[in-house]
């Protein structure tokens, strides 16, 4: 009885290289505009500068003084505190998109039948995107502003006196152009993963006596993960590190990690801002892996 022959050997060596010569234009891509600036940052995060030259001696001053202060009083730094404004906004985003992702995801995927129709709503959706962020964040301005349409049309109505001072240069007008600015981001994940979800499950939990809010919570929002971790990374890596909605929404007021490294950059404090952005690289990776945690998103896609 003859046995399986394992492959010639002089096969073997030309797959291999094959599929090294495919994936080194994509390694040197991902080399090239991924990790080694981000090397170059860590590098330059341990320089020290003057006021005329940066001088490549390896210091770790610049993340002592990134903390200067931190823990010597009751109070807290000015290094935790622009963090914690920074998270406050990131959760609030997160959760916010989240819930208004969900429910559009969830009404294109199971109330609007006609692909036709999805289609169609998906391009309206997508059509803010075809603009500037910075020309859709201020055309809150007018609406929002002292002297606004919303301002004027409260006041014509008798329901205020006065115009409402915190509806513009505020942290509320901030997270208003947030989740007008990347709520897509979550709409499309989740709207993935839910029309991957096979439709007998949803009748079989109806024919089992489930309510809708049931069906919603123990069947398609499990089903969901995926999508909602994805749309979560993309949420949390674009809030933690933007500077320029909190700057024009915030009226130039507001604090955040990404608005020190901007400001610090402006003034050639290189260093200085290299040293913020890895700690708040850090940080966000730390939030990243902990939603990993959740899901294997690997082996869900």
């Amino acid at each position: 009885m003859s046995t399986p022959t394992s492959p010639p050997q002089a096969e073997r060596p030309r797959g291999g290289l094959s599929a090294w010569a495919q994936a080194t234009p994509f390694t040197l891509v991902f080399v090239l505009f991924l990790v080694l600036p981000l090397v170059l940052v860590a590098i330059v995060s341990f320089w020290r500068a003057t006021d005329y030259e940066l001088i490549p001696a390896f210091t770790a001053q610049n993340y002592i003084e990134v903390f200067n202060g931190c823990g010597s009083t009751s109070e807290l730094c000015v290094t935790l505190k622009t963090y914690l404004s920074t998270l406050k906004f990131c959760f609030l985003v997160w959760l916010i998109t989240l819930v208004i992702g969900f429910v559009v995801a969830y009404f294109l995927a199971f109330h609007v039948r006609s692909v036709g129709a999805q289609t169609l709503l998906f391009i309206l959706c997508t059509i803010p995107f075809w603009t500037s962020n910075v020309i859709r964040m201020i055309s809150w301005v007018p609406l929002l502003g002292r002297n606004g349409v919303v301002n004027q049309a409260l006041i014509g109505a008798n329901v205020i006196e006065t115009p409402i001072e915190w509806l513009l240069f505020s942290d509320f007008s901030v997270v208003l152009a947030f989740v007008h600015l990347y709520t897509m981001f979550m709409i499309v994940p989740i709207f993935n993963s839910m029309m991957r979800i096979d439709r007998a499950l949803l009748e079989a939990a109806r024919d089992n006596g489930a309510t809708g809010w049931q069906t919603v919570w123990n069947v398609i929002v499990p089903l969901c993960r995926t999508g909602i971790v994805i749309g979560s990374i993309f949420v949390i890596t674009i809030v933690m590190g933007d500077f320029v909605t909190i700057g024009v929404m915030g009226g130039q007021q507001i604090a955040s990690v990404g608005k020190i490294i901007q400001v610090q950059t402006s003034y050639l404090q290189f260093p200085m801002a290299a040293a913020n952005a890895v700690i708040l690289l850090i940080v966000t990776l730390m939030m990243i892996w902990g939603l990993t945690k959740l899901v294997d998103i690997r082996k869900e896609l």
